[in-house]
């Protein structure tokens, strides 16, 4: 993450296509280590957390998404305002060539290597941490290792007891790829996967008509009107105030309700407002985006849809995965769970970018084909959240309950539980 955050800023080449190029190879590389990243910060939440209060650290680790995108955000507004300050250049309508400054090529490299600052700041740190006692205990079947890093991690003093946790692996010891995990775990991965899908279609294609709302209630000016810096200052501040008063509350709204509601409760509600709001938005959608009046309702509707997919199924998909499978899969399984949810993000960003184009021939962006049109993109995605409200009820509620208990691993009538794992209790 930190190598190619670097590397993303020193995209080289002369040509537009040659700097894409190289940009796109090291932001691969960059999910691939995001990619390991988000499994593993979520299984070592679940697997230190204790059952009463674990969703809710599982929520905060999450949470902090919504620091980053408010960090982000500040990230190029400052760089944008200070080099827009120093190197200010007419509105693209005054003059298209000069409205770019030169020196605006270092802005979005900028932005891309300060990315590497946080990863780094947590490498030391996370280098330090010793396996979580259950991958130590029940994957590596070291009971005595066990139960020393956790003697470390709570300090007192724990006791490992080998013999019972020879005894649960041996009869517990099924693969990803067979019958016993199809038969035990196949419909909640089916569960996890498919709504993990279902809402990054919905979540990243609302990014689309960002344009259209923020234009629409006064929040951006037209993009002729602004030169190159001004426009990534604007849009960073606009998506800064969507962040601010929508997506962060629903992330930490979900972190003071999941260990009281429920994860199920809490995703079968996001996701059903997500789909109301998103009717809402789109049956009346030129009424709201073309009347004044209604730009205070416009806006609301968005809002709300964002705050309830953080406060529903972005916080829960990502919570559940960490607790629903066994030990020695339950990485694998998030990780799967995850990547169905970034093929869902392809989907949204690439397939409603298409979507999203005027029916009307010549009234599409330029380079685009005629599409569907907005109002139709967005029925859609109410549909699509309307199946992840259906989907939802392939994941079983993990509240209140220890990891061992929710996966079937807790085949010793709990012994190995209070003994080299008492953190679940």
């Amino acid at each position: 993450m930190v190598v190619c955050s670097i590397a993303s800023g020193l995209s080289f080449g002369s040509t537009a296509k040659s700097v894409m190029t190289t940009l796109c190879f090291f932001r691969f590389w960059l999910g691939f280590g995001i990619g390991g990243d988000y499994p593993l910060s979520a299984t070592i939440m679940s697997e230190y957390a204790n059952k009463r209060t674990r969703g809710a650290f599982i929520a905060a680790v999450f949470a902090m998404q919504g620091t980053g995108i408010l960090a982000g955000a500040a990230v190029s507004i400052i760089i944008s305002a200070a080099f827009n300050n120093i190197y200010h250049r007419p509105s693209f309508n005054e003059d298209p060539i000069l409205s770019t400054a030169p020196q605006a090529d270092f802005v979005w490299r900028l932005i891309f290597m300060l990315g590497a600052i946080p990863a780094l700041l947590t490498f030391y740190w996370r280098m330090k941490m010793p396996e979580t006692a259950r991958y130590t205990a029940l994957v590596e079947g070291n009971a005595k290792q066990a139960a020393l890093d956790m003697t470390r991690v709570m300090e007192v003093e724990l006791h490992a007891e080998q013999d019972k946790l020879d005894k649960m692996r041996a009869m517990d010891n099924y693969g990803l790829f067979s019958r016993e995990f199809v038969r035990k775990h196949g419909l909640h991965l089916l569960g996890t996967c498919s709504t993990w899908f279902l809402l990054d279609i919905a979540f990243y294609s609302q990014n689309l008509f960002q344009k259209d709302v923020l234009t629409a209630v006064g929040w951006l000016p037209k993009a002729g009107t602004m030169n190159a810096l001004e426009e990534v200052y604007r849009i960073s501040r606009a998506q800064a105030l969507i962040a601010l008063v929508s997506t962060v509350p629903g992330y930490w709204f979900t972190v003071a309700f999941i260990d009281r509601l429920g994860r199920f409760t809490i995703q079968l509600l996001g996701f059903f407002m997500m789909t109301a709001f998103m009717f809402g938005l789109s049956i009346p959608y030129y009424t709201l985006r073309d009347h004044h009046k209604y730009h205070i309702v416009f806006v609301v509707l968005y809002a709300f849809t964002f705050f309830f997919a953080n406060f529903g199924p972005n916080s829960t998909t990502f919570i559940v995965p960490a607790e629903i499978f066994p030990a020695r899969v339950r990485s694998t399984c998030h990780g799967i769970s995850a990547a169905s949810g970034k093929a869902g993000a392809i989907v949204g960003a690439f397939g409603f970018l298409y979507a999203a184009q005027s029916s009307h021939e010549g009234q599409q962006d330029p380079g685009y084909p005629t599409g569907l049109g907005i109002r139709t993109s967005l029925i859609m995605l109410g549909v699509i959240n309307g199946l992840g409200f259906l989907f939802t009820f392939l994941v079983p509620e993990t509240m209140g309950r220890s990891l061992e208990e929710i996966s079937g691993e807790n085949g010793c009538d709990g012994e190995l539980n209070a003994e080299v794992a008492p953190y679940a209790l």
